[in-house]
């Protein structure tokens, strides 16, 4: 865990958050600046800076990540109409916090190509 990472200090309950669903390892939580009606970010509560460097050190936890998302899709209402994934990665993906979280978007149509 590091001090200096906002989703930490959110794990670590310095920061508070609306919570959607919380497991023993991952965090589920309202996006403080929502893209879409339903706008839920995944987190692992362990520190890692991206997707790949996540599932290359645990790959269970990956599945977890994406378990939770299915999860927070349903508490949310979204499961059955649809919803989006997205993990961004890297500074040219418009990754902001480095620790790897998953958007899960979602309540209203989403259009292709996404950015």
């Amino acid at each position: 865990m590091s001090s200096e990472c906002l989703f930490c200090r959110i794990v670590a309950g310095a920061i508070p958050a609306k919570v959607v669903h919380e497991t023993d390892t991952v965090l589920a939580f309202q996006d403080v600046n929502p893209q879409a009606p339903t706008h839920v970010l995944v987190i692992p509560k362990e520190h890692y800076p991206d997707a790949a460097t996540m599932a290359n050190a645990d790959p269970a936890l990956a599945g977890e990540v994406l378990a939770t998302a299915g999860e927070a899709a349903k508490i949310s209402g979204v499961d059955a109409s649809g919803y989006r994934l997205v993990f961004n990665t890297g500074a040219d993906a418009t990754q902001t916090v480095f620790h790897v979280h998953c958007h899960v978007i979602g309540g209203r149509a989403m259009t292709w190509p996404p950015g």
